[in-house]
């Protein structure tokens, strides 16, 4: 048995394994320094290894170079892929595709009169001062405006010119132009003239056809539009890395995570799908865990090379409809979740007054300076500058062969470098470390703002909440966003630095199905409600190929007050007062006040159907010393924190065992990650191996 849950992120791609072959294990043991083995019941282990996301010189994909570094195979080597069970992987090569503009050129076929309603979208003012403004790029080469026209009530106003569509199509063909997105006025109700012209783009040879009454069924032709957009940009870049990775493993099962939490064929994987995909890892992963640990309300805190990513639970993922990412508006279920250009990557850089922390990243091609591949100061070297990271506690991955330390000596030059600006530029003078901590600090405030937006902004208590920290750099800043905030208990998994990798293994196969309904609440609706949510779950079993009775199923609907744009989402319930209450409760808590007076209107309806999936058990450890017997610290270092130099101890997270605390100043570096204990804070070890960091 070999299962492997891969997360390829954009500096690190993290990989777990879960086998019971003897010789996988006898192998990686040679080299302990490069992979975590952790022992599980009935003869099993779990492997966790991590390698940088991009070394075009060593490998082409991470994810095929991991499951071959695992299995112990040379690069050209047929992987045997009958001996793996499963492979889970979240991946962010539809995002980049659409940070970067590089999806599939495409063409957008819209009905005639509204080829600008893209570009125009809602006329929103970001910056409302702002006397030129500067509108996204569109994902689309060319606009076709088709002849076409239903009206709301589905009555065929102007019919299409078949032959007149065909020459327009047959035109963008031979411009090299193979993707098209097919947009018609209400065709979410009254799709016959999409259906039409999707068929007329297949025979011409079309090869990726998105049709918006099936990418987004919902009203609203902006955002219909937009989604189905980004869903023909990005699908084709995907199927190839789908093909890609498919073609060197043959006969094994390949799941990839979709931006709502859940698991899909890779067959089934779709571009409108993916843009948060490996995010949404870590949010299950840190959901699942903390559940495992006993906390109900969770802070989820995700930092890694490129991006921190954020979000609120209590009692159940929070997903949202509408969203927007790098400039592309989207209408499909995602999990609520807050990312800021602020991780171990992000450049730090003074403008001549102030300091500034991203949003550019330095990415793990050429990465912080400290990676030894010429790369600008970053996040990641300020705590190397405050010994919040030392070289000889990391993995030896970098230099342009991958077998060198971190270099403190660029760092040291560089931020000594970098004081000697500020001072010429404003006269203050600091010593290195001032400055890498002034850095520190307003990075930890920029992600502290993050957590804000999703939890006091919208109504939440965080003082009650637990922060679950993961990703590669959270433990080195965990307790300062907790101090931050206020928030008093820290959650640290052993797989903290690859929880969003792991995360793919707790996760479970999820199919949602959406409809759209625009009319009043009322108990006449009920019956009309019902039906529409069985078709929506017979789309959904359909989709993870279940039909029998062993799934969970969950409607929900999405309510707004008459005249209002403000949805929210309830569950679904036979009687009408249930869902008003619902919806009641959470208005007031989110805006403050509730309208009695105006009556509620059902915009959509949704219903996700959920197939558990065998999840990786966790074992429980023994303390084998005395109560009264502390852990010994294996190194003494020099920490810079609070303004001044500590003295601080360095435990290994291996040798700590269950009721051991440690009080900070304190690092304790693991194979994955290191944490740092600040002032003020203790770490207590659980018998089931959680670190929780408290205020003292």
């Amino acid at each position: 048995m070999f299962k492997v849950f891969a997360d390829r992120g954009g500096t690190f791609t993290d990989i777990v394994a879960v086998t019971n072959n003897q010789g996988i294990i006898d192998g990686l043991s040679r080299h302990p320094e490069r992979f975590l083995i952790v022992p599980l019941p009935n003869h099993q282990w779990i492997i966790v290894y991590k390698l940088l996301s991009e070394n075009p010189e060593q490998y082409q994909d991470a994810a095929i170079q991991g499951i071959r570094d695992i299995m112990g195979i040379s690069h050209n080597e047929p992987i045997p892929s009958e001996a793996i069970e499963v492979i889970k992987i979240g991946t962010t090569v539809a995002t980049n595709a659409l940070l970067e503009r590089k999806g599939d050129r495409l063409v957008l076929l819209i009905t005639k009169g509204f080829k600008d309603a893209l570009r125009i979208g809602y006329q929103n003012r970001p910056n409302i001062f702002a006397r030129h403004i500067i509108l996204p790029t569109m994902l689309y080469e060319q606009v076709i405006e088709v002849d076409e026209r239903y009206d709301a009530k589905g009555n065929e106003l102007i019919p299409i010119n078949i032959a007149k569509v065909k020459r327009d199509l047959e035109a963008v063909y031979n411009t090299g132009i193979r993707s098209c997105a097919i947009v018609f006025m209400h065709s979410d109700r009254y799709p016959k003239h999409e259906q039409q012209i999707a068929h007329i783009a297949q025979e011409i040879g079309f090869t990726q056809i998105s049709v918006s009454h099936q990418v987004s069924p919902l009203m609203k032709l902006v955002s219909r539009g937009d989604t189905t957009v980004v869903d023909a940009y990005l699908t084709p870049i995907l199927r190839r890395y789908v093909n890609q990775v498919a073609s060197q493993l043959p006969k094994a099962k390949l799941m990839f995570m979709k931006s709502d939490g859940g698991l899909v064929a890779a067959e089934q994987f779709q571009g409108k799908d993916s843009i948060l995909s490996g995010p949404a890892g870590g949010i299950v992963g840190a959901v699942q865990t903390s559940k495992r640990a006993g906390f109900e309300l969770v802070i989820t805190f995700d930092m890694g090379g490129t991006s921190t990513d954020v979000a609120h639970f209590k009692g159940e993922y929070e997903r949202q409809l509408d969203s927007e990412i790098a400039g592309a508006r989207m209408r499909v279920p995602v999990l609520a979740i807050n990312t800021i250009a602020a991780g171990g990557g992000s450049i730090l850089f003074f403008d001549g007054s102030s300091y500034r922390v991203g949003p550019e990243s330095a990415g793990s091609n050429p990465g912080p300076a400290c990676y030894r591949r010429g790369g600008s100061l970053a996040v990641t070297d300020a705590n190397v500058m405050l010994g919040k990271i030392h070289p000889q506690y990391f993995p030896s991955v970098f230099g342009i062969n991958g077998n060198l330390p971190l270099d403190k000596d660029i760092v040291i030059h560089k931020f000594t470098q970098l004081g000697q600006e500020i001072a010429t530029a404003t006269g203050n003078h600091c010593t290195p470390e001032q400055v890498a901590a002034g850095f520190m600090a307003i990075a930890v405030e920029n992600m502290a703002n993050a957590i804000k937006k999703i939890s006091l902004q919208r109504g939440y208590d965080v003082t009650q909440y637990v922060l679950c920290c993961f990703g590669g750099a959270g433990g080195q800043v965990a307790c300062l966003i907790a101090d931050t905030l206020g928030m008093k208990k820290i959650f640290l998994h052993p797989y903290a630095g690859v929880l969003s990798a792991y995360g793919m293994g707790l996760a479970d196969v999820r199919a949602i199905r959406e409809g759209g309904v625009e009319q009043p609440l009322t108990q006449i609706l009920i019956p009309q409600l019902q039906n529409l949510m069985e078709y929506l779950e017979t789309q959904a079993r359909s989709e993870i190929n279940e039909t029998h009775s062993q799934v969970e199923v969950i409607q929900k609907v999405n309510l707004k007050y008459e005249g209002t744009n403000s949805t929210l989402i309830v569950n679904f319930a036979e009687e009408v007062a249930v869902m008003r209450q619902e919806f009641e409760t959470e208005h007031k808590s989110r805006y403050g006040f509730i309208q009695l007076e105006k009556t509620l209107i059902i915009e959509s309806a949704s219903v996700e159907v959920i197939q558990k999936m065998d999840t990786p058990e966790e074992p429980l450890i023994n303390r084998t010393r005395s109560l009264d017997e502390v852990p010994k610290p294996i190194d003494i270092v020099r920490m810079f924190t609070a303004d001044k130099w500590h003295n601080t101890p360095v435990y290994r997270r291996e040798d700590l065992q269950p009721e051991d605390r440690i009080t900070g100043t304190a690092i304790i570096v693991e194979k994955i990650s290191t944490i740092v204990v600040e002032p003020n804070w203790e770490a207590r070890l659980t018998e089931r191996n959680h670190l929780i960091l408290s205020r003292r």
